[in-house]
Formats: C-alpha cells, sequence, structure tokens
C-alpha cells in the first residue's frame, strides 16, 4: 500500500500490533546483548551470549508464527514484494519521489526476511558451535570439534554479515525519517501511522493471539523437551570413565592433578619419564605404580577426547614441552591476567587450574564456569 506524500493525511491508523511491536523491541535488545557478549565479551560471559541466544530464537519463532496469525499489516502476505517491486523502489529512491506504504515498502521488507533468516543461521550455527567446540547443548552428542570450530568461522561471518544488514536498517531508517518525514520510530513504539485515505487498505486481518500462543507453547514445550533430552547425552569424544584413584592420590598429593585428556600420551611419557626430576623435586614411584600411571594416562590421554582442552593443548611449547602454563593457547587465553593473581594464595602457581576452573577436573574447562577468586584480585 502506498501513496505520494503530498496527498493529505488527516487520521491515524493502527499499523503494527503488540506482537510485532514487543518483537521487534525485544529482538533489538537480545541482538545487542549477544553482539556486545560474542564481540567484546570474556569467555567467562558465554553464559549471557546463550541466554542472548535463546531469546533470539524464541523471538524468531514468535514472529514467524504470528507472520500467519498477527493482524494486518503483522501477516507476512502483505509485504510479499517481487523483485521489481524492490528495483521500482531504488528507482524512486534516486529519482527523489518519496512514496508512502502504511506498512512495509519493498525494501524493508526484503530486509525483515533477510534478518530473519540471517538469525535463524545464526542461531542454528551457534548451537552446531556450542556442541561441537564447547560439548554443550542439544548438538553435543553428535558434533565433532573439528566440525564446532568450522562452523564457528562460519557463525563469525554471519555475526558481521548481521552487523552489515543493522548498518542497512538503520540507512534505510534514517532515510525514511530524514527525506520522507516518516516517524517510524513513533510508530513502532504506539503502533499509529498517519492514515492513507486514497488507497484501500488490502484485506484486513483480525490478530488471533490465542492461536499464536498455543502454537508457540507447542512448538517451545516440545523444543524444551528435545532440547533438554538430547542435552543429556555424553558429548561425542567424551569419554565418561572415572579418574584412576592411583593417580588422583599420587599426583594430587602436591597439586591438581590435571585430568588426563590435557596431554597427548607423548606428554605424559615424558611426565612419567622424568619424575625424579619432576620440576625441581623427586616424585620418583615404584615401578608397578609408574606402570598402572602410564596404562591410564596413555589410555585417557587427548588423542581419545574430542573436546578443546585436548586440541588446543596437544601442541606443546618446543622450549618448555612438558608445561601446559608454555603452551601457545594457554599463553594466549591467560594473557590479561596479572602475575600477582597468580601468586596469590587463593591459586598459588600458574598451573592451579582448579582455583579459577571449577569443571577442570571433568576436562571440559566450559567458559562460563571461570572465575577468578575475590581475594587474588586484591
Amino acid at each position: 500500500m502506498n501513496l505520494n506524500s503530498k496527498n493529505d493525511v488527516s487520521s491515524s491508523v493502527r499499523v503494527w500490533d503488540l506482537g510485532v511491536r514487543t518483537f521487534h523491541w525485544g529482538l533489538v535488545t537480545a541482538v545487542f546483548v549477544a553482539a556486545m557478549t560474542g564481540f567484546f565479551g570474556s569467555p567467562d560471559s558465554l553464559s549471557i551470549h546463550l541466554i542472548a541466544g535463546i531469546s533470539i530464537c524464541l523471538l524468531v519463532l514468535f514472529r514467524i508464527i504470528w507472520g500467519f496469525s498477527g493482524s494486518t499489516y503483522a501477516r507476512f502476505r502483505t509485504f510479499l514484494f517481487s523483485s521489481n517491486s524492490v528495483r521500482q523502489r531504488l528507482q524512486d529512491i534516486l529519482a527523489r519521489r518519496h512514496i508512502r506504504y502504511l506498512g512495509h515498502n519493498p525494501l524493508g521488507a526484503w530486509m525483515i526476511f533477510a534478518l530473519l533468516l540471517t538469525l535463524t543461521l545464526i542461531v542454528s550455527t551457534g548451537a552446531v558451535v556450542l556442541g561441537g567446540v564447547f560439548k554443550q547443548g542439544p548438538l553435543a552428542f553428535m558434533m565433532s570439534f573439528t566440525t564446532g570450530r568450522l562452523v564457528q568461522e562460519i557463525h563469525q561471518i554471519l555475526a558481521f554479515g548481521l552487523v552489515g544488514l543493522i548498518v542497512l536498517h538503520l540507512l534505510g531508517v534514517a532515510y525514511e525519517t530524514i527525506i520522507g518525514k516518516e516517524k517510524l520510530i513513533s510508530a513502532m513504539i504506539s503502533g499509529d501511522k498517519p492514515a492513507l485515505p486514497d488507497v484501500a487498505p488490502p484485506l484486513p486481518a483480525k490478530a488471533r493471539p490465542v492461536v499464536a500462543f498455543i502454537v508457540f507453547a507447542i512448538f517451545g514445550l516440545g523444543g524444551t523437551f528435545g532440547v533438554a533430552s538430547f542435552a543429556a547425552r555424553p558429548g561425542l569424544g567424551v569419554p565418561t570413565a572415572s579418574v584412576d584413584p592411583l593417580y588422583a592420590k599420587e599426583c594430587g598429593a602436591c597439586h591438581f592433578a590435571y585430568h588426563p585428556s590435557m596431554g597427548t600420551s607423548a606428554f605424559w611419557g615424558g611426565i612419567l619419564g622424568h619424575l625424579d626430576q619432576h620440576f625441581g623435586e623427586d616424585a620418583s614411584l615404584p615401578d608397578g605404580s609408574r606402570a598402572q600411571l602410564a596404562a591410564y594416562l596413555k589410555e585417557n590421554s587427548s588423542e581419545h577426547w574430542d573436546t578443546r582442552v585436548a586440541h588446543v593443548l596437544a601442541t606443546a611449547n618446543p622450549n618448555e614441552p612438558l608445561r601446559f602454563t608454555a603452551t601457545r593457547f594457554w599463553t594466549r587465553m591467560h594473557r590479561e591476567i596479572p602475575d600477582k593473581v597468580f601468586a596469590s594464595k587463593a591459586v598459588g602457581f600458574k598451573g592451579a587450574c582448579n582455583a579459577c576452573h571449577s569443571d577442570a577436573k571433568t576436562g571440559l574447562f566450559a567458559p562460563q564456569n571461570i572465575e577468578i577468586p575475590e581475594e587474588a584480585r586484591l
């Protein structure tokens, strides 16, 4: 629906219903939080990023349902414009002809569909990354670390693509506001726009919130049950074997008993082969105990795990091949932590993983389980 801006408009009409307005501002908030935590957040902000991602997923689901059950201008059928309409809109802009639309104009409509598609892809790839890289969520049981890392790059590309779409969207809003004298922002708050008296409205449709709620509840509850069911499965490449008691006793007597997936079989062989000179101390063990530990560590070394830590710590520093804290990954991830934190009584030394990682004993090292002790920060 359109009309040249010179036509008289003396009354208002409700264009954006409560569902559309709630979706719009809810999505603005969720995308902002997801972007801030994704682009600028620290590793331990993953929980907030996930909450924002889940919110985006639910909002997109709602908008799709509302596109078939909302009021007139919320329905997809009212803004399914052809490519010719989009081309004509661009020509009008270049010719400085402003044509008013009550609902979405052709360019705005295509932007809505582009945003919904991009957000859907971002949420989908995010679920793959969560499952493959972090071994969390409903896809952890079927996604390898390699797949997760590959899709993580796609996820990041899509995120930058979304930023580009948002910039274009804001430019469009600025054009309509400044050049077209449209009050788009206030309309998205109040829901009302000036009427176009000389143009017949599209086939009116009454909102069906009850139907929308039922459909949303069905998909939401079904999805929640499915997510919970799949998320309860062990992650792919995450063995569930218990820690060897001898290993926990001998290695945990002096320091945190590092999870065996943190080292390769060659790494553990090097450690056990030099127990008489174990980082400045004599940690020698009877041959029988050493053989038992060797078998356990070889069987549970990083080659048998598909976790992030198992992959990133596998590349040792050639200058200090028997130190986790000398690897490039460990150094990069801890580069902003002051030395005084490691030297504090609450931590003790750089290798005290369990001081800040509450799940260190599992070998998963989930970002949201990071918390530097308060006394170590003082």
